[in-house]
């Protein structure tokens, strides 16, 4: 395993929900600071280059923060906690952690938890 790579954590239901509040907190906050980049500095065209450093930036450190928790990041603010087999899957903006997928079938199986 390459030493910059997070152990691989498996989450129970109820561990995944716990860490909601965080993530949650974490993704808003993220996806608020790239929407102010991108209402400052476009009017509907292509970002700037600087700007887009500055949302690269605002991703990565996002997704960081993420994966140091043991999550995966599978998409722009679409996050997975691995339960053993298969994941949790949350995307912002859903109101909580509501689905599951396989590890083969990925975001287009997800299901209904509950």
């Amino acid at each position: 395993m390459d030493a910059e790579e997070p152990e691989r954590k498996v989450f129970s239901y109820e561990e995944a929900l716990a860490l909601m509040p965080e993530v949650r907190r974490l993704t808003e906050d993220a996806y608020r600071r790239v929407a102010a980049v991108d209402a400052r500095a476009t009017a509907g065209g292509p970002l700037p280059g600087p700007a887009r450093e500055e949302v690269d930036a605002i991703v990565r450190g996002w997704a960081e923060a993420l994966m140091r928790m043991g999550l995966e990041i599978k998409g722009l603010w679409l996050v997975d906690f691995d339960n053993g087999g298969g994941y949790y899957c949350w995307r912002y903006p859903e109101a909580a952690l509501q689905f599951f997928h396989s590890y083969e079938d990925g975001f287009g199986g997800r299901i209904p938890i509950h």
